[in-house]
């Protein structure tokens, strides 16, 4: 890796990782707010902004933004997440200054005309809609919702019919004063790049950012609770989890590698007993998603309204055995897997870039690879039981989507749970 990063007098970070032997280039700004910095009354307003950066700017139209790009062989998107927002672009290493161009333009100049608004909220009501005709994305905002009632980091990415369709020019303007600040931002870069150039696009392009700092966020209170909602499929969706690890926690490493163990994959205990043993999922999986302060660990899972009961027995079953007597080949496979993820990462620059990006945001700098993989060879197989017992003895969240009146509730799976 060839890591290198710098801050402008303004606060914004600059960090590039130059890829010998690539020809391309990947460059995003990324940006430290996501839904769960929104108020209340502006549930959704990120998403939004994300697609509102991209329908005009006092240069260039959507079209012409859309040209710039590919034109040039490259492609321009965005995604909003719950704790960050990033816009990006792969171009030729030739290109770079391009794309810093464009990038900047759609996060400084955009007009935010109203009649595009209004189509564009339009378009995502539409998104909203064909939410509820995908169960397995609805079932992680009813899960996420549960786990975090009443709180910003709960809710759901897209907003509400109501508070989408009330958004207006000056919530977007209102929001961004608030959190596009240029403390706030972090503009990376990998693959065909050069850190000084970079640098220099960065600091011209970027000098008029209004100077507002990161806005605080409300701490996240994991509750965990359940969600249990009738509705006619032909599957059963099932989401079973615990409070996780923040980013930071000293047993985040832990965390990960138990999920990783416990199902993440067909060799696991998870997927082997539900699946191969049983039948009664065609596929079940684990998973570990930190926080800046909170996490979130389970396993989803869809099956047959009449199997919903034993499925959740055997998964929790499986945790909780895992939890006393994970062995060392589970762990040794975990371990190699979440190797080969992080590496993975280092022979991409897109995925690079939002590496760098994320872990100069949460940790203020870049984590070597000897680090990381140093973190992950550590840790020995008591240390990841422990993890996960730990987890297991939080207040479980019940997500249950389809046949779910006879499904088991939270207090149930708590009673399964009983002396883990």
């Amino acid at each position: 890796m060839a890591v290198e990063s710098s801050e402008l007098a303004s606060g914004l970070r600059i960090v590039t990782d130059a890829m010998p032997g690539l020809e391309t280039a990947s460059l995003g700004v990324f940006i430290a707010a996501g839904s769960r910095h929104e108020r209340e009354a502006e549930q959704g307003l990120s998403h939004l902004l994300e697609h509102m950066a991209f329908k005009g700017t006092r240069r260039r139209d959507a079209r012409a933004i859309a040209e710039a790009i590919e034109s040039a062989g490259g492609d321009l998107n965005a995604a909003t997440g719950v704790e960050s927002t990033a816009f990006y672009a792969r171009v030729l290493g030739e290109d770079c200054g391009l794309a810093l161009d464009v990038l900047a333009d759609i996060l400084i100049e955009s007009l935010f005309d109203p009649a595009e608004l209004e189509r564009e909220k339009d378009v995502i009501l539409q998104e909203i809609a064909a939410l509820q005709d995908t169960p397995d994305d609805l079932v992680m905002d009813l899960f996420n919702a549960a786990a975090f009632p009443g709180q910003p980091i709960g809710r759901a990415i897209l907003g509400t019919p109501e508070t989408v369709g009330g958004f207006g020019r000056d919530a977007i303007h209102a929001y961004l004063r608030r959190h596009y600040g240029p403390r706030a931002m972090v503009v990376a870069g990998a693959g065909a790049v050069d850190h000084a150039e970079v640098r220099a696009e960065a600091e011209r392009l970027f000098a008029f950012l209004p100077a507002a700092r990161p806005a605080e966020i409300a701490p996240a209170t994991y509750v965990g609770g359940e969600a249990l909602v009738a509705k006619k499929l032909e599957q059963t969706q099932v989401v079973i989890g615990f409070e996780g690890r923040a980013y930071a926690d000293p047993q985040n490493y832990a965390a990960h590698l138990f999920a990783n163990a416990v199902g993440g994959g067909m060799a696991s205990p998870l997927f082997q007993e539900v699946r191969e043993n049983r039948g009664l999922a065609y596929s079940i999986s684990s998973f570990h998603w930190p926080f800046l302060d909170s996490g979130l660990f389970g396993f989803e899972a869809a099956t047959s309204a009449r199997q919903t009961g034993e499925l959740v027995e055997v998964g929790l079953a499986c945790l909780v055995d895992a939890a006393h007597r994970l062995d060392e080949a589970d762990l040794l496979r975990a371990k190699a897997q979440t190797k080969v993820g992080l590496l993975t990462a280092l022979e991409s620059s897109a995925a690079r870039a939002e590496q760098i990006a994320r872990q100069t945001m949460i940790f203020g700098r870049v984590l070597t690879r000897e680090e990381m993989i140093g973190r992950i060879d550590a840790l020995n197989i008591g240390e990841v039981r422990a993890a996960g017992a730990m987890m297991l003895r939080s207040p479980p969240t019940v997500a249950i989507l389809g046949g779910a009146r006879k499904a088991p509730g939270a207090a149930e799976v708590a009673a399964m749970l009983a002396g883990v």
